[in-house]
C-alpha cells in the first residue's frame, strides 16, 4: 500500500494487441512505416517529374510564431497577405500561377513583417523564369527561348529562412580589467546606490530645513 494520503495504485496493463480478442483494439501497430516512407518518396518524385521544370514546393512567407512564448521564433507561414502582394506589384490570381502561396486571412500587424516578405517576393521575382504560353508570342515578363532552355527544376525549400550565426566574441583581458572592479561588483554597487538614493535625498532636505 501507499504511504500517507496518496492515490491507491489501480493500473491496468492488459492491453489488447489482437483484433480477434474481446473488446476494442487498444494498440495500433505501425509495421508499414518503412513502406509508407518509400511510397511517399516515390509519390513526391512522380509529382516532381510531372510538373517539371516547375519546383515541387512553393514560396512561403516568413512569419512569427503565435503566443508570447514563441513570438521571437521566425518560421515559414501559410501564404502571403494581399497587402504584401500588392506592395510587390502582384495580384493574388497571378501569384498562384507562378508558385507563390496566398493567404487572404492573414493580416500584417507591423511594417517590419510587411517589408521582410515584400523583399522575399522581390528576390523571388528576380530569380523567376516564366515560360510563355505560346512560343511565338512573348508577353511582358516571359523568359526568352535561351533562358527556357537553360532552366532546371529547383529542389528543396524555396528561399529558406537563414538564421543569424551565434558566434562568441573573444576579448583580450587588459590591465584595466584586471585592476578595476568586476561586472558583478559594479552591478551590486549600482543596485545599492539605487536603494539608498531616496534616503539620501531625505537627509539633504532635512538639513536644508534645519
Amino acid at each position: 500500500m501507499v504511504k500517507h494520503n496518496n492515490v491507491v495504485p489501480n493500473i491496468h496493463c492488459h492491453k489488447k494487441y489482437m483484433a480477434g480478442s474481446r473488446g476494442p483494439l487498444k494498440v495500433k501497430l505501425a509495421l508499414n512505416q518503412a513502406t509508407k516512407k518509400k511510397s511517399r518518396r516515390l509519390t513526391r518524385a512522380a509529382k516532381a517529374a510531372a510538373i517539371a521544370p516547375r519546383p515541387l514546393q512553393k514560396l512561403r512567407p516568413a512569419v512569427h510564431c503565435p503566443t508570447q512564448r514563441y513570438s521571437a521564433k521566425v518560421r515559414l507561414g501559410r501564404g502571403f497577405t494581399l497587402d504584401e502582394l500588392k506592395a510587390a506589384g502582384l495580384t493574388a490570381a497571378y501569384a498562384k500561377t507562378v508558385g507563390i502561396c496566398v493567404d487572404h486571412r492573414r493580416s500584417n500587424r507591423s511594417m517590419e513583417s510587411l517589408d521582410l516578405n515584400v523583399a522575399r517576393l522581390n528576390e523571388y521575382k528576380s530569380k523567376l523564369i516564366v515560360f510563355p504560353k505560346k512560343r511565338a508570342i512573348l508577353k511582358k515578363g516571359d523568359a526568352s527561348a535561351a533562358e527556357c532552355k537553360e532552366a532546371t527544376q529547383f529542389k528543396g525549400s524555396i528561399l529558406p529562412i537563414v538564421k543569424a550565426p551565434t558566434t562568441i566574441v573573444m576579448e583580450t583581458v587588459t590591465d584595466e580589467m584586471k585592476n578595476g572592479q568586476s561586472a558583478f561588483t559594479t552591478m551590486r554597487m549600482a543596485a545599492k546606490e539605487t536603494k539608498v538614493v531616496g534616503v539620501r535625498i531625505a537627509v539633504v532636505n532635512r538639513k536644508k530645513k534645519d
